[in-house]
């Protein structure tokens, strides 16, 4: 296994924390710590929110790896409408208590990158998936397709994805950000074998969702 480099706390929370923490030390020094406690405890809550902790990299050559952290919501085959093909498609929901950087499931290239605008139903809803603000990464592994779809939730309101079309990405390689609660979806071909079910927790690059015949380590 190698180990995610990962930066701790995640870098767009930087401006939030340093912005929350100079009004808290100014409250509590000027008003007191009562005063000052509401906004610590919001403090606090951003600081566990862009939390980006260390992972594992599996060495499993044939392995898709979870994007994200959350909840399995939906195994299914169904279309995919960003690679125009049909696909197992298996959705990871993260309420605001999980880690919210997105890393990549396998090693390809990317094919293509979409932004639609949309709405902000809850994440955990099955139309959120077509209706909601969303991204898609289009990732060319070894001759098989993986779309990668970063979808915001009823809070999250940016989707920060940092890919570019025609770069050769990693498993486990930090590609993406979305702020506060949302929704993973992962399109892959329909022979892949899924090693989730609906309810499992997931984490981002540490758990196997599905084994996809032929896939390069």
């Amino acid at each position: 296994m190698s180990v995610y480099q990962h930066p701790i706390i995640a870098k767009e929370g930087w401006p939030y924390l340093i912005g929350l923490g100079i009004v808290a030390i100014v409250l509590t020094k000027f008003f007191g710590v009562l005063i000052a406690l509401p906004v610590w405890i919001v403090f606090l809550f951003v600081l566990q929110f862009f939390r980006d902790p260390p992972r594992l990299v599996p060495v499993a050559p044939n392995a898709v790896l979870a994007p994200a952290d959350g909840k399995i919501v939906v195994v299914e085959k169904t279309f995919d409408p960003y690679a125009k093909r049909d696909a197992l498609k298996i959705s990871i929901f993260m309420n605001v208590f999980n880690v919210h950087s997105n890393r990549i499931a396998v090693n390809g290239r990317i094919k293509s990158i979409e932004y639609f605008p949309g709405k902000f139903f809850n994440a955990d809803l099955d139309k959120a998936s077509l209706e909601n603000e969303r991204n898609a990464v289009v990732i060319d592994a070894n001759g098989q397709v993986i779309t990668l779809v970063q979808v915001a939730g009823l809070i999250a309101r940016r989707i920060l994805c940092y890919a570019h079309v025609g770069d050769f990405v990693k498993k486990g390689e930090r590609y993406g950000f979305i702020r506060f609660g949302s929704r993973v979806d992962v399109y892959l071909p329909l022979e892949s074998e899924p090693l989730v079910s609906v309810g499992d927790t997931v984490y981002a690059t540490s758990t196997l969702l599905a084994i996809l015949s032929d896939l390069d380590s």
